[in-house]
């Protein structure tokens, strides 16, 4: 077994809390993204299954095995970092077997292993290069051809894509994850990039100030956030998050008329995708055209719903500048609604459409 479990794990630094309570389960063979902005803790918590760090309390198992006091070389993980971390005076061979050198593993097996890894990562023309000779792109790889050589059956990576540019990043996510899929590994990936963690993982924590805000596959998190913050971060754009107050007939956009929910809206919070919105020519809620930016596929408009602004992504090109008079709809079952003043998804609202022609309801 390769699987992780984190039970009760906290971390604290003095007065500070950089990991609050966080239990979580790594599958084996599967890869489990940590997600959130800098300074939530995902980097710590890394270090701590890593043993770079040790916990104030809680426990860590590996493979069924209580580790939570092993040294970092009893875990058998091997890590990936965010700065590469490679050797500047040896050559790209020598960085990737520089592990096994130190493990005094036999020439012959290190030569094997090397040939046989370096195939792997498409490193085999640049074994006799220095790093500062390789791209970035080739840099990563010799740090992901080091941490495989190990042959440890869990993998562990620090933000390993933030020192890339765009294009980089796209084509190292994939190489990433059909490596891991052809190799079977366990990884455990730390990013603050929602894109990476929505391509690439099985299973995504999503942290927040030292604690796990929602869990779930990517296709969970997107299509039922839990949380207002939860919302805002997976998504892009971000997901529309527009206050509710009331109205005659029910609950309106702040600022505007026309209802959108049969029930009361102070103290809620609408949230609706940009790819859920779409313009209609009769019935939905009125709306102004504030800016539109075409992106060859699509247009994202911007439109002003009462004292509210809502994003609406439509495809191809569309023709419409600032201040044109608009409808929008979207069906109700791209609705969600959370409590504003604690931020948590709300269940318990089911209302009927609010208009004819356009529906409306809760999530």
């Amino acid at each position: 077994m390769t699987d992780i479990a984190l039970v009760g794990v906290s971390k604290r630094y003095g007065a500070v809390c950089a990991v609050d309570d966080v239990s979580l389960r790594a599958e084996s063979g599967k890869f489990l993204v940590l997600l959130g902005p800098s300074g939530c803790g995902k980097s710590t918590v890394l270090r701590l299954i890593a043993g770079l760090e040790e916990p104030t309390a809680g426990r860590i198992l590996i493979g069924g095995r209580d580790a939570t006091r092993l040294a970092p070389d009893q875990r058998r993980v091997s890590m990936v970092f965010q700065s590469y971390a490679l050797f500047p005076h040896l050559t790209v061979a020598e960085n990737i077997v520089f592990g096994l050198k130190v493990r005094r593993t036999p020439k012959a097996e290190r030569e094997a292993r090397l040939a046989r890894v370096a195939a792997l990562v498409g490193l085999s023309e640049q074994l006799e290069r220095k790093p500062a000779q390789l791209s970035g792109g080739q840099r990563q790889r010799v740090a992901l051809a080091r941490a495989i050589i190990a042959e440890n059956a869990i993998c562990l990576m620090d933000e390993p894509l933030s020192n890339l540019d765009a294009q980089l990043r796209h084509g190292m996510r994939v190489e990433i994850r059909a490596l891991q899929q052809r190799l079977g590994m366990t990884v455990v990936y730390v990013t603050h990039d929602q894109v990476e963690a929505m391509s690439m993982a099985d299973r995504v924590i999503l942290m927040r100030d030292g604690r796990i805000e929602q869990q779930g596959t990517p296709e969970e998190l997107y299509a039922r956030p839990a949380s207002l913050f939860a919302a805002r971060f997976i998504g892009t754009p971000a997901m529309n998050l527009v206050a509710l107050d009331d109205g005659p007939e029910g609950a309106v956009i702040r600022g505007a008329r026309e209802p959108v929910l049969h029930a009361r809206g102070k103290g809620l919070t609408l949230g609706i995708r940009p790819e859920h919105i779409r313009l209609v020519e009769a019935d939905g809620v009125a709306a102004e055209v504030t800016s539109a930016e075409y992106h060859g596929a699509d247009t994202i408009l911007t439109a002003r719903v009462g004292q509210e602004s809502l994003l609406l992504r439509a495809p191809g090109q569309v023709r419409l500048g600032a201040g044109a008079a608009v409808r929008l709809g979207w069906d109700e079952d791209a609705v969600h609604l959370f409590d504003s003043s604690g931020g948590n998804r709300v269940n318990s609202v089911a209302v009927a459409p609010a208009q004819a022609g356009a529906q409306f309801a809760a999530s």
